[in-house]
């Protein structure tokens, strides 16, 4: 997909101005290279004053190693003042990334993505397990870490590996969740599970060595079980896997290293 054939994202100020230098600044920096800034879904408000965009950063591939690919954006402005400011964040798959529009104000169907226009869920598994991350109710997750790369697999594709903290009283035996997304190699449908741990440590030892099958929880839901014991082959040994980077571990960008993923496309 060459730039040309992807547009911009719609921010909607001009004739606004930056309410703050320091606003001016760090809008900037974000938006600097917006022509690698792939529109995934946008909302703009009736009145003018928000805007709200999903975007996927095409340019993450030449990021430190497992940034996380999709940003967003809430841009509100002052119609009378004629300035505007903003909010962003960085995330590692999609339904996180809704979940913080949502949160900002946005439509929870306005945050949706088009039909055909990205890899879909391959199963109802990762239907569900999408649906609980986007609805995060009261906070329940709280993401630890994330690495994105290259897929360990013999099925070539990109693995999105999500450490996250369960507060959910029935989660207490296993707090720690690992959500692993896997695409395929023609990067149509994609995979997610759940991986139950009772450390972050235990969740990052996993991660590193494969050398067991994914923990699922000990007593998950009943009508999820079936599901989760026959799609568990799906994410047992691999190697040369994706690890969850320490906490504040993230090695440096080098100048000369080729890029650690590939782009993802519209079908």
């Amino acid at each position: 997909m060459t730039n040309a054939s992807v547009p911009k994202p719609d921010y909607r100020i001009d004739g606004f101005e930056p309410a703050t230098e320091l606003i001016e600044d760090n809008f900037h920096t974000v938006t600097l290279s917006d022509d690698m800034l792939q529109p995934l879904a946008e909302h703009h408000s009736a009145d003018g004053r928000n805007t709200y965009l999903l975007l996927y950063d095409r340019a993450a591939i030449w990021d430190s190693p497992g940034t996380a690919e999709f940003v967003t954006l809430h841009i509100t402005r002052d119609i009378k003042q004629r300035t505007f400011s903003f909010e962003h964040a960085r995330h590692p798959v999609i339904p996180l990334a809704q979940n913080w529009l949502i949160r900002q104000g946005c439509p929870a169907e306005s945050a949706e993505l088009p039909k055909n226009h990205w890899p879909r869920p391959a199963d109802a598994l990762t239907a569900r397990l999408e649906d609980m991350l986007r609805a995060n109710p009261d906070g329940r997750y709280t993401v630890l870490n994330h690495s994105t790369g290259i897929s360990g697999s013999s099925h070539f594709g990109i693995e999105v590996s999500t450490l996250v903290h369960d507060s959910h009283p029935d989660s207490a035996h296993a707090p720690y969740r690992l959500f692993l997304e896997e695409t395929t190699e023609e990067f149509r449908s994609y995979t997610v599970r759940e991986g139950a741990f009772p450390t972050a440590e235990a969740a990052d030892t996993w991660v590193r060595e494969r050398s067991t099958p994914l923990p699922l929880d000990p007593a998950p839901d009943g009508a999820v079980v079936c599901r989760a014991e026959a799609a568990r082959a799906r994410s047992t040994v691999t190697t040369g896997g994706l690890a969850v980077p320490s906490v504040a571990a993230v090695p440096p960008r080098s100048a000369t290293a080729a890029p650690s993923r590939v782009h993802r496309s519209a079908p």
